[in-house]
Formats: C-alpha cells, structure tokens, sequence
C-alpha cells in the first residue's frame, strides 16, 4: 500500500499533447477584463485534481471540450496586456485552443484514493508542464488525462483565475460533462462573457477603507515593531500539507460555542477556528496584528445584479483584523464576529464599487504578509462533476500550499475537508489545537473514533467520515 507521502510512478505519455480548437468559428475580438478579474493577486491557474473510478472515452472528451469551447470561446484565446495600459490584461480571443495532454500512470483509482487526503509535489506530474516564457504564455485552459491501471482515470484541469472564479470554473467543467454525456442536450447555463457589470467609474470614487490591500510604495515606512512578514516566515521553512475532515457533529459542536448569543454559519464557524489554531500554532507576537481573508460572492449583490452565467471573477475578499492576544485569548465567539462583520462589510454594492475602483490603481498588492487566506471550493458543486460514467471518488486541488482551501467531502454533503500547508515543526501542534474539541465530544457521544481506523482498502472512507485524521 502507497502512503501519503509516497511518490507516485511516472506518468508515461504515448503521445505529444494536442490543441483542442473550438470546432465551429467564434467570435474574433479582444475581451477586456474587469479590476476583480485583473488582480495581481490572481495571476496564476486553478488547478484541480479528480479520480475516477471508470474511465471516460477519450475521443468523446475532446469532442465535447471542442464543442463547448465554441460557447466558451476566451478559454481557447490567449492572455495578453493591454494596448492601452501596460499593466492591465486582455484576452485575445483568438481560438488557438486549449491544450489537451492523455497520460498512462501504473497506478489503480484505490491506490491513489489511499494517499489522496495529502498532495505533495510527486502529484504535479498528473498535469502536463507547459513551457513557457511567462504566465501570459501559457492557455489559459490546460487538461491532463491520466489512464490508471484497471480501469480508472485521474483528471487534472488547470483554469486561468483572471477568466474565471470558482463558481465560472465550475460552471465550465459542468457545461463540460454535460455535452460528454448528454451530446443532445445543450448546457443548463449559457455564459456571459461581457465584464462591463463591474466597470470602474470614471473619475474613480474610494469611498470605504480596503484593509485587504497595501500600496507597495510605502513599505518602507512600516512600523517594524509590529510588522513581521508571516508569508515570508512560512515559506522560509519546509512546509507539509495538513488535510483535517469536519463532519456534519464536528461543526455543530463549533457552532454551539457560538450561541445563544450568534447563530453562524459553517463557514463563519470554521474559519474563525481554522484562523485562531493556525495563528496559535504558529507563537506569534501576543500584539501583533493578524489579518483572515476570505472569498466573498457578491454576485447577487451587486445593482444591476451579476447575470446567471457570469464566470468571470464575481467574489472580494472579505477581510478580518484583530491582534494576536486578542483572536487566541479571547472564546471562538470573538473570531465568529470579525468574520461575520468582515462578511457583511463588503456585502453590497457600493462597497463592491469603491473596490473595482481602487483597483485602478495596480501598485496595489494583496496584503499577504500577515494574513491567513481561506478559499472556498467547497458548496460549489464541483465534487458533482460527471461525464457519465459516474462522479469522482475524489476532488481536491493538485497541489497544497499556504493558502487554505475548504473543500468538498465525496459522499458527505455536510462534511468540510480543511487543507492547507503549514511550517513542519508546526504541523502537530495546528492539528492538535484543529482537532482538540474532537476528543471531548467522542467521549460524550461514546463514539471512539480510533475502532474505525482500518489499514485496509476502505480505510480511506471510515477514516475521512469519521473525523480520524489525528495523526
């Protein structure tokens, strides 16, 4: 049996990888992208990972992605700057087509399943590497499928953010399968590529604080005291993916800290518990300041609303603030606060426009320094992805990194799997102060997780439904 930190075979490619053009004309014109869509921040590609257990034609897949690249055409054009602003970006919607790689690894959809909670870099070989001079260079929709032994097939797409956000992705891969699947039908939902909805205005107008962004000339200027760089902190060290699973129980037992005073959502609860055991395990400066940020949707917010069919960029990043003493001393409740005052801050329209403004202004730079980043791939239906020959045993991101992903359980509508890369010498310590309410509520519920430890086949599913990931 392979375990989690085993490396995978190498993948051996009988062909070199083909374009996939847009099998009927499209449309010849330079799209233009909003601020949101145009954020340095997002400058680099989705990339998602899923197994399945049967394997799908493959003729039938390129087929499907040609027709739905016709609908979909910016994915086959290609990123460029502006004429205008040489700091801004366009896509020329050219129809040189996305790139299409087919792979075989020695490997069975269960041996991957077994090891799947936890990526580590041997995974990256799962999607074709696209030389290339620059980000620009590369399409922005890359696929790699990935033949296994007996039968099964890995599937690894890697998505251009500043085209699409995780609802546009996930959208797209829909539209996709269903034309695998359902070649008769068209897709639900048609696209809306036009990014005029979220226009700055001219004069910009900055009518609200952004504390999500720092301008990068005045770095200099900090108060060095109370200024430490955490991103350059962590990513000085050796960092290890940590994968923590939270059933349905699990999260009930965050939210009853919370009440009777706050009634909170999943997400509001996780994310404060998630932000206070990662500041905790990390012994920062009991005053310094620390920052949560998180994706917000503001499609439905916004007047006139973001059309069904949007997939461009449609989400802010809310953004939560609070000292180190303050976020770890105080009850889960505190952090619940900031994260539900962050939320409705930048929940309307004319907070949403002062942002797009702002981000005329493209010194700017996502404050990272001191912030835990939490995106939230979770509850958008991606896990439902089907090309007919059933869902995927697993979905989740092909590499881990310092940002914290909150994603989908297969089979577990109300389960939440938290990833994210933590320093090594830290990795126990998050996981305890993630997981040390785990223990008191087993004990009330005489439920002892460790019974469902098997080190067989089905190890994977009793260990993920049930929480037992201590390791």
């Amino acid at each position: 049996m392979l375990k989690s930190q085993e490396q995978l075979p190498d993948c051996f490619y009988p062909t070199q990888p083909v374009v996939i053009r847009p099998n009927k004309p499209t449309p010849k014109h330079c799209l233009s992208l909003s601020n949101l869509d145009d954020q340095k921040f997002l400058r680099f590609s989705i990339k998602y990972l899923y197994l399945f257990k049967k394997s799908v034609n493959l003729d039938g897949l390129k087929y499907a992605l040609s027709k739905v690249l016709v609908d979909y055409y910016p994915l086959a054009g290609r990123l460029r700057t502006s004429a205008d602003h040489d700091q801004k970006l366009e896509v020329d919607c050219n129809g040189e087509g996305a790139l299409f790689a087919e792979a075989f690894m020695d490997i069975t959809a269960e041996e991957f399943l077994e090891l799947s909670r936890k990526p580590n870099r041997s995974w990256r070989k799962l999607l074709y590497r696209v030389e290339a001079q620059s980000f620009l260079d590369i399409p922005p929709l890359v696929v790699q499928v990935t033949s296994l032994r007996c039968g099964g097939m890995i599937m690894c797409t890697a998505i251009n953010h500043c085209l699409c956000d995780g609802i546009g992705t996930s959208q797209f891969l829909h539209a996709w399968a269903h034309i695998t699947a359902k070649p008769d039908l068209d897709p639900p939902i048609s696209p809306v590529h036009v990014r005029h909805v979220l226009k700055s205005r001219c004069p910009p107008q900055v009518t609200f604080p952004h504390p999500q962004f720092t301008i990068t000339s005045n770095n200099n200027a900090k108060d060095n005291s109370t200024h430490v760089d955490i991103l350059r902190l962590l990513q000085s060290q050796p960092l290890v993916p940590t994968s923590l699973t939270f059933t349905q129980s699990h999260i009930l037992h965050l939210k009853r800290q919370c009440v009777p005073s706050l009634k909170c959502t999943t997400f509001e609860a996780l994310a404060a518990h998630t932000w206070r055991s990662w500041v905790r395990s990390l012994d920062l400066s009991p005053l310094l300041s620390v920052k949560l940020l998180f994706s917000v949707s503001v499609r439905s917010r916004l007047n006139p609303q973001i059309p069904q069919g949007y997939y461009g960029n449609g989400f802010v990043l809310g953004c939560a603030e609070t000292t180190v003493k303050d976020l770890v001393g105080a009850n889960l409740r505190h952090g619940v606060k900031l994260v539900r005052q962050a939320k409705s801050d930048v929940n309307n329209d004319d907070y949403v426009r002062s942002m797009v403004d702002l981000l005329e202004d493209k010194t700017l730079k996502t404050d990272l320094t001191r912030s835990l980043v939490i995106s939230q791939w979770a509850k958008l239906g991606l896990e439902d992805l089907d090309f007919g020959e059933g869902k995927a045993l697993h979905m989740g991101p092909l590499t881990s990194d310092v940002y914290c992903l909150f994603l989908p359980v297969v089979g577990d509508l109300d389960a939440v799997r938290v990833l994210v890369s933590v320093p090594e010498s830290v990795a126990d310590k998050f996981e305890y102060y993630m997981t040390e309410f785990f223990s008191v509520e087993e004990n009330n519920n005489g439920d002892h997780h460790h019974h469902h430890h098997h080190a067989n086949g089905n190890g994977y599913h009793a260990e993920d439904h049930n929480g037992n990931i201590v390791n």
